[in-house]
C-alpha cells in the first residue's frame, strides 16, 4: 500500500491496484460495496474473455481505485455525499452545481490513483 498524502488525513494508505488489495482496502472503508465489487469483477472478467481483452479488467481495477481512493479520504467523502444529496435539487443551478462537484471529486480522486 502507498503511504503518500498530499491532501490531509487518511483512512488507510492508498492501496496497489491488484484485485486482492482493492478488495482488502474496500473490506475496511466500505465493507457494503464488496458484493457490488465482486459482482463487477465477474462481468469486467467474463468480457476480458469474450473480448479477449484485458481492457475490461484494467478499466475495472481503476474504477475500484477511485471509488476507494473516494472512501479513504474524508475530504472527498465530505465532498462527494454532499454533492449527491443534492443531485435531485428542485433548483436546476443547484442540482448542476452538485454534478459538477461530483465530477470534480471523480477526477481529483482519479488523478490521485493515477501518480
Amino acid at each position: 500500500m502507498s503511504t503518500q498524502s498530499h491532501h490531509g488525513h487518511e483512512l488507510i494508505p492508498r492501496p496497489e491496484h491488484t484485485p486482492d488489495a482493492l478488495r482488502a482496502a474496500l473490506a475496511v472503508v466500505a465493507p457494503g460495496r464488496l458484493e457490488e465489487m465482486q459482482a463487477q469483477k465477474d462481468e469486467a472478467f467474463a468480457r476480458a474473455v469474450e473480448w479477449q481483452s484485458l481492457s475490461p479488467v484494467q478499466s475495472w481495477v481503476l474504477a475500484w481505485a477511485r471509488n476507494i481512493e473516494i472512501a479513504r479520504r474524508p475530504d472527498l467523502t465530505a465532498r462527494y455525499t454532499q454533492a449527491q444529496s443534492h443531485l435531485e435539487d428542485e433548483d436546476p443551478a443547484a442540482a448542476q452545481e452538485a454534478l459538477r462537484e461530483l465530477s470534480s471529486v471523480f477526477d481529483e480522486a482519479m488523478k490521485s490513483v493515477r501518480e
